[in-house]
């Protein structure tokens, strides 16, 4: 997973970027044949140049009940239709991830960050304000706690 490679000609990296993409939409509940792995190669994370946005190495990501009416799509209902997800597009939720780059003051890299993220193992977040930076401001040993509890108790 996350394979680095050279290009032929030395000049730039790419890693393997896998993603969960959604089939088509669901009735009854979802099965694994709903979806599948798309892997795609990616330039060597940097941010594009003057970019806002925050690339992340996703770490852990969530697997809601909600997901599931996601899946679905809601007939004559324009507003919960914008919620359901998009056929061919990759899965999103609630994910863990360190940043790799960031062009946005508030979040650098190394940070880590809990928010909505999409199900890959590298996301460009074009709006950073859906994430919140994972702090250790308590005297509670933050060591005994997994990064994966802000997919749900800790980070909603």
């Amino acid at each position: 997973m996350g394979e680095k490679s050279s290009n032929n000609y030395g000049a730039e990296e790419v890693v393997e970027n896998k993603q969960v993409i959604f089939r088509d939409y669901v009735t009854g509940y979802p099965k694994e044949s709903d979806m599948y792995i798309k892997t795609s190669n990616i330039n060597i994370l940097k941010l594009p140049q003057g970019s806002n946005g925050v690339l992340l190495k996703n770490l852990y990501l969530s697997c809601d009940p909600t997901m599931q009416f996601r899946m679905r799509k809601i007939p004559h209902s324009p507003s919960h239709q914008s919620e359901s997800y998009v056929p061919g597009s990759a899965i999103n939720g609630f994910g863990v991830g360190e940043v790799l780059d960031s062009g946005n003051p508030k979040l650098k890299a190394g940070d880590l960050v809990w928010g909505t993220t999409t199900w890959e193992q590298y996301s460009l977040i074009q709006n950073p304000e859906s994430l919140f930076k994972i702090e250790h401001t308590d005297d509670y040993d933050y060591d005994d706690v997994p990064l994966s509890y802000y997919t749900g108790i800790l980070g909603t």
